[in-house]
């Protein structure tokens, strides 16, 4: 089965065309205020639709465009990242904010795929319409532009059933609606509340509707970047600590559960194990780190809790936020919040990283190799919410999990070697994989990455797309099986 190219420049041309929609949205900020941004803004919107239109307008007559196949949706998921991601760098740029292409780049991808990690040591010093920017592109990344365009798609004329299943590559792609497009729809739309709530929940706990709106924005689509240097320890308020980790705790929960809850089906909720076993790892941490801060540091009771809650939710989820520097808390607990990076929220919902079900599905298979060494005859499948799991699924389970581990690993040393030391590589890569934001060492939650060398933040940026698209996705195509014809 052959390429077909044009469906693949006509999608990336209705990309950067919803790209620049976003960036024409800041411009009545930078209006408002006054900013000397406003050329730079106006220069991002026009290339972007020129881009755009060449792209769409040069393929969209031809009726090749209409058929998008599997290995071309591999394609467009995977290069949608980088072109908006490239064209992202384009108000950083321009309007000087950010005036080194590599810092750009690595700022722009770092958004839209909601991992947050930044270069920025002086957030408060840029013009809010940049930073309405930032935060933008984390909300769009956190639930997929594709997931975005496959609600148009059919009014194109496109199939977007590819698409979906390219972006969504979990264990199962849940349909909630028979139609793709309305299964889209519905996802935006309950996002799109969830966001608004915390918006308004956040403004009446007394931050303005300036920073409310962004921190809904990177919340919800547990992204991290917030309009403050020192994150949400800034506010200084234990109110918005709880709001923000409410909803921390719903991003990294799976949305086809969260839209089953607002049709009143909370039975569901409880039913599901990956979700008991998400709550259970977060109840778990939050109960160790608290009970070291209290006897170790000598927290207060609410005091330790709500930190512990808090840091154990962004590094769990992937939001990144901090209250806290945990690295400051001591050796055991370091390793611990390492160790939640590589676990991630459910399957289906905003977080990256490795995912629950995954580790529940090897658990699961882990203690039962002990009953099928006893019994070799037997078929003992996993089970998950009642469901046996098919051997290929539990298979490509280890795989994943295997690919992840490895490329940490390689990828770690390989950051050594550019200059990083040891503790700051694995905690950078780890960070950068599992779409995180906080590392270690150098680039821990009261720094930054800037320190890190060019080609070092090239690698981490792509690391980001490998790891938001759930590995496969990426490296599928740079497989010599993926580009034959047959």
């Amino acid at each position: 089965m052959k390429i077909n190219p044009l469906a693949i420049i006509n999608i990336i041309g209705i990309l950067l065309f919803i790209n620049a929609g976003l960036m024409l949205s800041c411009l009545p900020m930078a209006w408002y205020d006054g900013e000397s941004t406003l050329e730079a803004w106006l220069s991002a919107v026009g290339l972007s639709i020129g881009i755009g239109a060449l792209c769409y307008f040069s393929t969209f007559k031809h009726p090749q465009h209409r058929s998008v196949r599997k290995r071309d949706g591999y394609i467009i998921v995977t290069m949608s990242w980088f072109v908006m991601a490239f064209s992202g760098t384009l108000p950083y740029v321009l309007s000087g904010s950010i005036p080194h292409y590599t810092d750009a780049f690595f700022e722009s991808i770092s958004g839209f795929t909601t991992t947050g990690a930044t270069i920025l040591d002086d957030i408060e010093s840029l013009p809010r319409s940049i930073l309405l920017w930032r935060s933008l592109t984390q909300w769009v990344g956190g639930l997929g532009f594709i997931v975005l365009v496959i609600s148009i798609l059919p009014y194109l004329g496109i199939g977007g059933m590819q698409l979906f299943l390219a972006e969504v590559p979990g264990i199962t792609a849940d349909k909630l609606k028979p139609r793709i497009q309305d299964t889209a729809k519905r996802l935006w739309l309950l996002y799109i509340a969830l966001t608004l709530a915390e918006a308004v929940l956040l403004r009446i706990g007394g931050m303005g509707w300036f920073d409310a709106v962004n921190h809904s924005f990177t919340t919800l689509s547990t992204g991290g970047f917030s309009t403050k240097q020192d994150s949400i320890a800034a506010f200084d308020s234990h109110y918005m600590e709880y709001v923000i980790s409410t909803f921390m705790f719903i991003g990294g929960t799976s949305f086809v559960l969260l839209y089953l809850l607002a049709k009143g089906k909370f039975h569901r909720l409880f039913q599901n194990e990956e979700f008991r076993a998400y709550a259970g790892i977060i109840a778990t941490c939050t109960a160790i780190v608290s009970l070291a801060l209290i006897f170790q540091n000598h927290y207060s009771l609410e005091n330790a809790f709500r930190k512990s809650l808090f840091q154990v939710l962004a590094l769990c989820t992937g939001t990144g936020y901090a209250t806290a520097d945990f690295t400051h808390w001591g050796g055991a607990l370091s390793i611990i919040f390492f160790t939640l990076m590589f676990v991630g929220g459910c399957a289906g919902s905003t977080t990256g990283s490795v995912k629950v079900v995954r580790h529940l599905i090897i658990a699961k298979n882990s203690v039962l190799e002990f009953r099928r060494q006893l019994h070799l005859s037997a078929i003992i499948p996993v089970r998950v919410n009642g469901k046996a799991v098919p051997h290929d699924v539990t298979r490509n389970i280890l795989a994943f999990v295997i690919i992840y581990l490895t490329i940490f690993g390689v990828c770690s040393v390989l950051l050594t070697f550019m200059g990083a030391d040891g503790y700051t590589a694995m905690g950078s890569v780890a960070s950068a994989i599992g779409n995180v934001g906080p590392g270690l060492g150098a680039t821990g939650p009261s720094e930054t990455y800037a320190a890190i060398p060019t080609l070092g933040k090239w690698m981490l940026g792509f690391l980001m797309v490998v790891g938001r698209l759930e590995i496969f996705t990426v490296l599928i195509i740079f497989s010599p099986y993926f580009w034959r014809s047959n």
